[in-house]
């Protein structure tokens, strides 16, 4: 059984989040039920979830409009990704950039 002192925590903090749960279904009549998370954590990005799927990406304004990444990440064809996509317009902010 192992001990805890041979774990090597990288990070570990705790903090308040908010989460939007959302169903829809877009004209493919592909159904979506994602928990799109709002957090400081990402630089602003959200932590999208698939509750489907069992998939997760951190997604911000940048990675929606960056050709084939929501079909990669979430195993989409390119209708249901142009439908996921639109939805995330609406959700995830502008891209935000740090030094």
């Amino acid at each position: 059984m192992p001990h805890h002192e041979e774990l090597d925590f990288l990070a570990d903090s705790t903090e308040q989040t908010s989460t939007r749960f959302v169903t829809f279904i877009g004209p493919s009549l592909k159904r979506f039920d994602l928990a799109v998370t709002s957090t400081a954590l990402f630089y602003g990005k959200s932590l999208v979830a698939d509750l489907q799927q069992g998939i997760s990406a951190v997604i911000g304004a940048d990675d929606v409009e960056e050709p084939g990444y929501l079909e990669f990440a979430f195993k989409l064809g390119e209708v249901e990704a142009e439908e996921l996509r639109e939805f995330l317009r609406l959700v995830v902010g502008m891209p935000y950039f740090t030094d």
